[in-house]
């Protein structure tokens, strides 16, 4: 174990896709307590600069750059800033997420796309730029995608969104393989029920209790939940021969049947 501890990430880089939002953006403060110089990126300019200053004002160095983590072309121009303000890539975590309730017939294919292209295709494409980074740079890495409960079984009213996560864990798992050579671990978190943005609206009061009812800790998780376990896996120290894992962060609920 190095002289930086366990879980530090001191001298490290962490690109943090979604970051303007509330979870990922929770994860990126926490990485940035750990150590790490953090890069938000977002398709809000607002939101990754807002958490770019907070993170700031705690005594880290960061940056927010808008980025439409759907475009390769944006990814690449923001892979092109990281480094001009970095130098290199050490982590990255893929949180840019969206969700929708509506029923499986009614779902159009405007909406299909869009929900794949941000949940998985964002995935794809941010670890084909900034993967490719890593082995270029031959530094090792960490690379760390959002899953979710609904990846499978899938859970019921959010067809297109179980579908993606389900995509996440096959990308996460593929490159776990792909990857290793490189000392690049690639792995996930598998968040339960936290309320954010994206699923309050289809936290109806009867799926509240179908929900407490299968989480033996009942209750929903934190934002602040998440960061142990981003930290974890970010750090080459803590996690050195974990890589392909999906860490369930979800209060029991995956492991509760009847």
């Amino acid at each position: 174990m190095s002289d930086k501890g366990l879980f530090s990430l001191a001298g490290k880089v962490a690109v943090v896709i979604g970051g303007g939002g509330v979870l990922a953006g929770a994860m990126a403060t926490g990485l940035a307590q750990a150590g790490a110089e953090i890069a938000i990126l977002d398709v809000s300019k607002d939101g990754a600069e807002a958490r770019a200053r907070s993170i700031e004002t705690l005594g880290g160095g960061a940056i927010g750059v808008c980025c439409d983590a759907t475009s390769k072309a944006g990814l690449e121009q923001a892979l092109a800033d990281v480094l001009q303000r970095f130098g290199h890539v050490d982590i990255l975590l893929n949180a840019a997420g969206v969700n929708s309730g509506t029923p499986f017939f009614e779902i159009a294919e405007t909406e299909w796309h869009r929900i794949l292209d941000i949940d998985l295709t964002s995935v794809f494409l941010a670890c084909q730029v900034f993967g490719k980074a890593m082995v270029d740079a031959a530094r090792g890495g960490s690379i760390i995608n959002i899953s979710s409960a609904s990846s499978g079984p899938p859970l019921s009213k959010v067809f297109t969104y179980a579908v993606a996560k389900a995509g996440v864990n096959q990308i996460t798992q593929f490159l776990a393989r792909e990857l290793a050579p490189h000392n690049i671990r690639v792995n996930a978190i598998l968040p339960g029920f936290f309320p954010a943005e994206q699923n309050r609206k289809l936290l109806t009061e009867q799926r509240v209790a179908s929900i407490m009812a299968h989480t033996p800790m009942n209750r929903f998780g934190e934002s602040s939940e998440l960061v142990g376990a981003a930290v974890y896996l970010a750090s080459q120290e803590a996690s050195s021969f974990v890589t392909g894992s999906i860490l369930r962060v979800d209060g029991g609920f995956t492991a509760m049947t009847i």
